[in-house]
């Protein structure tokens, strides 16, 4: 009961402080959230099993992080979810200059754009 509560606590946490748009019922979309200094996007509605291509670009088109997962269950995301680790550093100051997208392969439908912060090297 107490991992059921918790659980339930951490996906209302999640959902409470992630950004995203909103999408139709059923539709593929994404969220960002950080965590160990790092940006996670995570979303839902994808294929069960299915691969997703998750790619996370700056706003001139340019490919800063890809990578293809496998759509699975989750207790608080609807359909299958990914949830993905960049390597990308977080939280930066603000302002998006980039956004996340990902591709269902079995559906051959994009989520929307999902803007994002992609930090600066400045070193």
């Amino acid at each position: 009961m107490k991992t059921a509560i918790r659980t339930a606590l951490f996906g209302a946490a999640i959902l409470a402080l992630c950004s995203g748009p909103a999408t139709a019922a059923g539709e593929p979309f994404l969220f960002s959230y950080t965590f160990d200094n790092h940006l996670k996007v995570a979303g839902g509605n994808f294929t069960m099993n299915g691969a997703v291509q998750l790619v996370v670009r700056r706003n001139n088109g340019t490919t800063v992080f890809a990578r293809t997962v496998t759509a699975k269950p989750h207790s608080v995301t609807p359909g299958g979810a990914i949830y993905v680790d960049t390597p990308i550093s977080a939280p930066c100051a603000p302002g998006n200059n980039g956004y996340a997208r990902a591709f269902d392969k079995t559906t051959q439908k994009w989520s929307p754009r999902l803007p994002v912060a992609i930090c600066q090297r400045i070193d």
